[in-house]
């Protein structure tokens, strides 16, 4: 593998690997309200209200996800908070600066009706539109296609950036349609080439992917020591102390893993390192590696190389899923964990294959009904799964070719796994958003 090459998959892990303060929908929102209210304060004047249009995928993630260090779930408080103390030079921690007479402010902007959030008429699924007002002025930005890529900007109508072609009037903002970039894609990877990777990149060079272990074990030790949201990994965790469940790789890993999520989904105000967009994918990608690391006593340079293996197969396989869908998160992660303990016990190429295909002949279906404090279910019972598929796998037990969706080829077994999560399920996530919409009517 060139050095070219190596470059260019580190700086790919680096865009899509990164710390990010409360769910990233929310915190998309809170980015793009930010900018706006910015933009205008840089003209001199100070917003007076909020709008925000957001894509159907963005509203269902957004609707029941705990808000950092305020109690309160929803866009509205979020965009609230971003109006009172958001800072885009945090990116995705954009609320870093939250404090009481923050969180107190923003509860009075959102009781006076000073934001207001709807859903957007586009095709895209990660769309957000927030428009500050002042008077007469307007600010308005887009962010599109990633959480933190802030494609358009205006103030009254001046164009100050936009990296989209293409216009059309849909509402309180300009639709723009262009196709949907994915930086992944365009890396050609596969799961060979990232084998490959791994074992030929300087351990050097990929030694920041350790702050991965280190942002989320944080996060784990807050959901345990906590009463977060249903206390999953808590409940997990003091079960094995009391001698009802055995201690090991496999429940404690369940155990940091849907603790990390609790504290995340039910408000905690320390960072998650996200993966493509995701909190609890980061968390999924990360802490099942760490707890197998810690079972076989592995060095820090291998467990940053299963590490990088982890979070590179979550990249590839939602760089076809696309970064919002039908299919949950958890369990595109929870493959990538998978292959990371394979390399942990000293697996094969062929053994990482193994645990893909039993992940995808197990996993495959769990839909994701936006996010909110249940999603540490869906994460224990993911890393649960990628347990049994590696502890197959390095036996040599791998589900049939024959059976299901799996192919013999590990691509085309992806590929299946990704046109079932963003065209077969399309009408569920369709549904699920219109199940979830009516509950507010």
């Amino acid at each position: 593998m060139t050095k070219e090459r190596i470059s260019d998959i580190i700086k790919l892990v680096k865009s899509e690997v990164k710390p990010a303060l409360g769910c990233t929908e929310p915190i998309a929102v809170a980015l793009a309200v930010a900018k706006s209210c910015e933009i205008m304060r840089e003209h001199g004047f100070e917003p007076d209200n909020i709008e925000v249009e957001v894509s159907s995928n963005i509203l269902k993630n957004g609707m029941g996800v705990g808000i950092p260090g305020t109690g309160m779930v929803g866009l509205d408080i979020a965009a609230a908070l971003a109006m009172v103390c958001g800072k885009t030079e945090y990116n995705l921690e954009v609320l870093k600066d939250i404090n009481t007479s923050a969180i107190e402010k923003a509860k009075k902007n959102v009781e006076q009706g000073k934001v207001s959030v709807s859903m957007a008429v586009t095709s895209k699924k990660l769309y957000i539109c927030a428009i500050s007002n002042s008077g007469s002025h307007k600010a308005k930005t887009i962010i599109q296609d990633e959480h933190d890529q802030i494609a358009y900007y205006d103030f009254d109508g001046t164009i100050l950036h936009n990296m989209s072609t293409g216009t059309g009037d849909k509402g309180i903002c300009s639709i723009h349609e262009k196709e949907e970039s994915n930086a992944i894609l365009d890396q050609n990877l596969t799961v060979q080439t990232i084998w490959d990777f791994i074992h030929e990149v300087d351990f050097n060079d990929i030694e920041f992917i350790l702050q991965s272990a280190d942002l989320n074990k944080a996060l784990a030790k807050e959901g345990i020591k906590h009463e977060y949201g249903l206390q999953v990994g808590k409940t997990i965790h003091t079960n094995i102390h009391k001698h009802i469940l055995g201690f090991g790789l496999l429940t404690n890993s369940m155990a940091m893993t849907a603790a990390a999520s609790d504290a995340r989904m039910a408000g905690s105000i320390l960072p998650a390192m996200s993966n493509t967009g995701s909190g609890n994918q980061g968390i999924t990608a990360t802490l099942p590696v760490v707890a197998a690391s810690e079972t076989f006593m592995s060095s820090r340079e291998d467990l940053a190389r299963a590490l990088m293996l982890s979070h590179l197969i979550t990249i590839h396989i939602k760089g076809q899923l696309g970064r919002l869908s039908a299919l949950c998160g958890a369990v595109v992660a929870s493959i990538g964990s998978a292959c990371g303990i394979v390399y942990l016990a000293d697996g094969t190429l062929q053994h990482v294959e193994y645990a893909i295909k039993n992940m995808v002949g197990n996993m495959t279906g769990m839909v994701c009904d936006g996010a909110k404090i249940g999603c540490a279910l869906k994460v224990a019972s993911g890393v649960s799964s990628a347990v049994q598929s590696v502890l197959l796998a390095m036996d040599n037990i791998c589900i049939s070719e024959n059976d299901g969706i799996i192919d013999k080829d590990i691509e085309k077994t992806i590929k299946n796994l990704a046109h079932i999560g963003s065209q077969g399920m399309q009408q569920t996530d369709d549904l699920i958003l219109q199940i979830m919409v009516s509950k507010l009517a």
